[in-house]
């Protein structure tokens, strides 16, 4: 139970701090949340697949932001919003 709460919290901050970097804004703490843990996957595949090792609670929020940031990114591109998550017009 305890290892839940962490991913939680762990996926909240990273969630979050992806929002105020990525759009200036979060998308609401259930969605800041997901985004985080979903980050934390892909953050910890890409840190396996460069080969670091991650312990410690601030290791694993780095990584989970840095993949937050890279579903962000993905998610950005997929959907075609432009800076402050607003679609762009061509």
């Amino acid at each position: 139970m305890e290892h839940l709460l962490v991913w939680l919290i762990v996926g909240l901050i990273a969630g979050w701090l992806a929002g105020k970097v990525m759009t200036g804004h979060g998308f609401g703490i259930i969605v800041d949340i997901l985004v985080g843990i979903v980050g934390a996957f892909i953050g910890g595949y890409l840190a396996g697949v460069i080969g670091i090792a991650v312990s410690g609670i601030i290791a694993e929020i780095i990584v989970a932001f840095v993949g937050a940031i890279v579903l962000l990114l993905i998610l950005r591109l997929v959907l075609g919003l432009g800076a402050g998550g607003r679609r762009r017009v061509f």
